[in-house]
């Protein structure tokens, strides 16, 4: 098997691409399984916000529920930048087990929590590692996956999200009216017994080692890997990425916001913004409109049950189409389509229908944005992809903030719902305008 090409040739020269189907198959397996587990996480809140809603020894208003809804993305926003900056200077590998073991058993603790404070403050915790897993895996999923199958690749990776958050809305379908909210949070601790498999089977990103200098440790790796003959000088960043066994966090950076790639970062930053202010806003408040439009509470969960498995199906399909037709014209597509779905779920009709727009709401808000986050790490050098990943992601953290708390100030000023998905549409269509101004790739 002949030694891994450059960048620039992989991307001309697809099938030449060195890495067997078997070691992608095992990267993809187990970031899949860790972004399942912090699907649930980020999920669960949504599934339980309407019995925290009325749960009497804790009385919380809108604008509170909001406020929880919150926590987690605040802790994210942080995880993101530092770990995905982490990453790149220490190891994917190590900083994927340590955002596991973040996020799996502050989940214990909030299930445990005696007031809504001490709740809030296992959110925020738990966040740093929700945020920290998605940049590592991410960066991960690219470097294993040949470059005409990158989009797919990271759309089935990536779906372990959405089936975490189906997981969550099923275990409280399940669960929840029997054990209550305490118990369905408290499953998200469970993930932390595969952390060893994962740990037994994700090996250490190639282009980290070669990029530290670490060129026999790589060989090794490389030929347990079955990658045989490997050249190491064919898998350090490009000349013009900074020096590659000396790159800082400040090198890092920088490379964000260069001449090359400054554009492209704030639209990035943009669409991201708008994209995650869609998943978890709807995510955190679908069962809880749904449910002020007259559904009772289990269709209501069954409403963020189709958002979230649409969700892990479209982006598969997503990321298919990307691969072929190019990725900017399918996601802008996609983006202004499920801002047309959220609109069309302002007005009455049959349950079938409705399950309908959902889903073309959970495909143009999730799915959309999943892809969208794989085209930021693939499109920055391999010295500052988890860092350029991780900013982005910080960034829309912001908007991931903003989302819940629309919500919230939606139902606290007694507005119509139908108010929450005009807001909602607005802000897909501006983020498919945002996607629509990023730059071709240098």
């Amino acid at each position: 098997m002949a030694a891994a090409p450059s960048s620039a040739a992989l991307g001309t020269r697809a099938s030449a691409w060195p890495v067997p189907k078997a070691t992608t198959n095992r990267v993809l397996f187990c970031c899949w399984l860790a972004i399942l587990a912090e699907g649930y996480d980020v999920g669960v809140l949504g599934a339980v916000l309407p019995s925290l809603a009325e749960y009497g020894d804790w009385s919380l208003t809108p604008l509170q529920l909001g406020g929880l809804g919150s926590y987690a993305l605040v802790g994210m926003l942080i995880g993101a930048m530092c770990i995905g900056t982490l990453s790149d200077l220490f190891g994917r590998r190590r900083m994927l087990a340590v955002s596991m073991i973040i996020f799996t058993l502050t989940q214990l603790g909030a299930a445990l929590a005696p007031t809504p404070e001490v709740f809030g403050l296992f959110r925020l915790l738990g966040g740093l590692g929700m945020g920290g897993i998605i940049p590592v895996a991410a960066a991960l999923t690219i470097e294993y996956s040949a470059p005409a199958k990158r989009s797919f690749n990271y759309g089935l990776m990536y779906s372990g999200y959405s089936l975490g958050i189906v997981v969550s809305a099923l275990c409280a379908l399940s669960f929840l009216p029997t054990l209550g909210w305490r118990w369905v949070i408290g499953f998200g601790a469970v993930p932390i017994v595969i952390l060893p498999l994962i740990m037994a089977l994700v090996p250490e990103s190639l282009e980290y080692l070669v990029s530290k200098g670490r060129k026999e440790k790589a060989q090794a790796l490389a030929g347990r890997l079955g990658i045989a003959p490997f050249v190491a000088e064919d898998w350090a960043p490009a000349p013009d990425a900074g020096k590659a066994a000396g790159a800082t966090w400040k090198s890092v950076l920088t490379t964000m916001f260069s001449r090359r790639y400054g554009v492209a970062t704030v639209c990035f930053w943009v669409s991201l913004f708008c994209g995650l202010l869609l998943v978890y806003g709807l995510n955190t408040w679908l069962p809880a409109i749904m449910k002020k439009a007259g559904y009772d509470l289990g269709s209501s969960l069954t409403f963020l049950l189709v958002f979230s498995l649409a969700s892990a199906v479209g982006g598969l399909v997503i990321g298919r189409i990307a691969d072929r037709y190019g990725k900017k014209l399918v996601l802008v597509l996609f983006y202004a389509l499920g801002a047309v779905g959220i609109l069309l779920l302002m007005f009455p009709g049959s349950l079938l229908v409705n399950y309908l727009f959902v889903a073309v709401a959970g495909v143009g808000s999730i799915s959309t944005s999943l892809v969208l986050t794989g085209w930021v790490a693939d499109y920055y050098p391999a010295h500052s992809r988890g860092t350029a990943t991780g900013w982005a992601l910080s960034f829309a953290r912001v908007g991931a903030i903003a989302g819940p708390m629309i919500g919230g100030v939606i139902a606290a000023a007694q507005l119509p719902f139908q108010w929450n998905f005009i807001i909602f549409a607005a802000i897909g269509l501006v983020a498919a305008a945002a996607v629509s101004l990023i730059p071709k790739k240098a």
